[in-house]
């Protein structure tokens, strides 16, 4: 059975900190993992929901931030500029995602993640 969230308060926090990811538009090297982050780290202790999408959210950043460094390297092999452009929009559309399921009180999990939190 899924688990659901009642809290607007909890899924407010819970929303945030899949957004806090587009940090990455202000702090290009590493905005993605510092919003959420920073989120996780204050509001941990207080929701449940954002002690779980905080880890949640930082395993798929950590991962995804190692995938666009691969893809920078292949740049030289000539197939980084795909790479990016495609990992690009998937990451977009994963973190809008996992923010309308996290608004609407859903854990989400995302796919192709390493679990460097549990």
């Amino acid at each position: 059975m899924e688990r659901i969230v009642n809290d607007p308060q909890e899924k407010q926090w819970g929303m945030f900190t899949h957004l806090s990811a587009f940090a990455t538009f202000v702090l290009p090297v590493a905005g993605n993992i510092i919003g959420p982050l920073i989120i996780y780290l204050i509001k941990k202790d207080e929701y449940e929901f954002v002690n779980d999408q905080g880890k949640e959210v930082l395993n798929f950043q950590i991962t995804w931030s190692i995938i666009f460094a691969i893809s920078i390297i292949l740049i030289f092999a000539g197939i980084g500029i795909l790479m990016l452009i495609g990992f690009g929009i998937a990451w977009l559309v994963l973190v809008i995602v996992g923010s309308v399921a996290a608004s609407n009180g859903q854990y989400y999990r995302y796919p192709f993640t390493i679990k460097f939190f549990q």
